[in-house]
């Protein structure tokens, strides 16, 4: 962190060009390994609150919630996440990457201890708010982190593969759960309880892990570290060339950046970049954010009890159907993000969006006609979430990558949480109560969740940024470049 002591200066720097250049190395899987994998802890968080969901509403579970109760309590979970983000967005910016990307983990690791021992309605929903606040300040600290420190010509395909580890987390989730739920083996009462003390296990591995990853130095040259930063890529640098056997080419200095370093940025700059400078960004990303967040979070906090209320499941058969589910939404970043950073950022995000709503209004359709029974809605899904998980991924890529660096994690807490707390709190609720209207009732809400992500879609095609295999300072001019304010543009 920046003292008051420290001697702000204007420098020129290559570390943007540096860290561009760099051969794909272990350095590179630390930062995958480390900051990737708290995406599987927020798909574990919500598949095992949608997988127990049903167990939630047994009076045996020691809670004996609602049905709308269980809807609640995805809506505050996803409240926290949003509150979280942008508490922890502004600190990560003023206070770096890794400071914030320790303390949102650990914060996640202390209210999901909690919440396994809960034995009251409202402190099981105070732990999901504070559970949400952890994972929602990971997403600001960690894409800005990840996005700083990968090289551009492979940032989307690696940024959409580390989101789509969510999807892991749901799989792992989902068998977890499956197990813990058989009454044979745990009585009612623990097994949801050990659900989520695993999780916190999960999570302290990844935190022994975390600590080895390095600040960005694109945040320290900007903050006064310049010195650090320069003896941190080259002690990069070295370790990859003692890795390969070859040395790096060097940097031309026409490539270097000038910065005026600065030791925080208001919120009023914030307000002014993300609204005056960037508007069509920025309704880009909001529109981007609500489309999904919506779907997802409506679907996955409710999906055990579509299949136990309206199709017949039993409630320790339902989880399984997230596996093949998840794998799907795997599947699609994996088998898709090299085409977002060759065939582009527009088209495969405009093809995503359109075509995962499309497909949903199919699945719609079926579903209101009676002609998917439990099995084939499952195989629509994952048809659906190939596509839909790939343009979710990618929602905060863009958000990560078109807004300049001083602003970046902010940038993604808001539109995160704006989007989120727009899609994501009505969702969850709105199919809480659609459930008890039947099969028609939610077939209504799968067709208002595909019209949010063709929505989404048309306007990535209309607003869309080409910023495939660019380095970061070249699609946003940093606010701290010596000629930011002249070449910043509005679009």
């Amino acid at each position: 962190m920046t003292t008051d002591a420290t001697k702000l200066k204007t420098i020129t720097t290559l570390i943007p060009a540096r860290l561009d250049r760099l051969p794909w190395s272990r350095f590179h899987w630390l930062v995958v390994i480390g900051l990737g994998t708290v995406w599987i802890l927020d798909g574990l968080e919500v598949t095992i609150v949608g997988a127990v969901g049903s167990r939630l509403t047994e009076p045996s579970s020691g809670l004996g919630l609602t049905t709308a109760q269980v809807g609640l309590a995805a809506a505050i979970y996803v409240a926290g996440a949003c509150t979280g983000a942008l508490v922890f967005g502004y600190l990560t910016d003023r206070f770096g990457r890794k400071r914030l990307f320790i303390i949102t983990l650990g914060l996640y690791l202390v209210a999901t201890v909690a919440t396994a021992f809960a034995f009251t309605p409202v402190f099981f929903f105070i732990c999901r708010f504070f559970t949400g606040a952890g994972i929602g300040g990971e997403y600001a600290a960690i894409n800005s982190a990840i996005d700083e420190l990968i090289p551009a010509r492979r940032r989307g395909a690696v940024d959409l593969a580390i989101n789509g580890s969510y999807w892991l987390g749901t799989a792992f989730g989902a068998v977890l759960t499956v197990f813990l739920l058989d009454t044979s083996i745990f009585p009612p009462a623990l097994g949801w309880r050990l659900a989520f003390g695993l999780g916190a296990l999960l999570g302290l591995v990844i935190l022994l892990v975390r600590r080895n990853v390095p600040e960005s130095p694109r945040w320290m040259f900007i903050h006064g570290q310049d010195e650090g930063a320069e003896k941190l890529v080259g002690r990069i640098e070295h370790d990859i060339e003692e890795e390969t056997g070859d040395t790096l080419p060097e940097v031309a200095w026409d490539k270097g950046i000038e910065i005026r370093q600065r030791r925080s940025t208001g919120f009023g700059e914030i307000i002014r970049v993300g609204f005056s400078t960037y508007p069509k960004r920025s309704v880009l990303s909001l529109s981007l954010f609500i489309g999904q967040a919506f779907l997802y979070n409506a679907v996955f906090f409710t999906y055990a009890l579509v299949l136990t209320k309206l199709l017949g499941v039993p409630a320790d058969v339902a989880p399984w159907s997230l596996v093949p589910i998840a794998l799907g939404n795997f599947l699609g970043p994996i088998a898709l993000g090299r085409l977002f950073d060759s065939v582009g950022r527009k088209v495969m995000i405009s093809v995503s969006y359109i075509g995962s709503g499309l497909l949903l209004v199919g699945t719609a359709m079926l579903f209101s006609a009676g002609l998917l029974d439990a099995f084939w809605l499952t195989i629509c899904w994952m048809i659906v979430f190939f596509f839909a998980s790939a343009g979710a991924s990618a929602a905060y890529l863009t958000a990560s990558e078109i807004f300049p660096m001083e602003t970046r994690a902010m940038a993604i807490a808001f539109f995160y949480a704006v989007g989120t707390g727009i899609g994501g709190i009505i969702g969850p609720i709105l199919f809480g109560q659609l459930i008890s209207g039947g099969i028609q009732a939610v077939a209504i809400g799968y067709y208002i969740g595909a019209g949010l992500m063709i929505a989404a879609g048309l306007v990535e095609v209309v607003l869309g940024v080409d910023a495939e295999r660019k380095t970061l300072e070249d699609i946003a001019t940093p606010l701290s470049a010596s000629n930011g304010e002249d070449t910043a543009g509005g679009h």
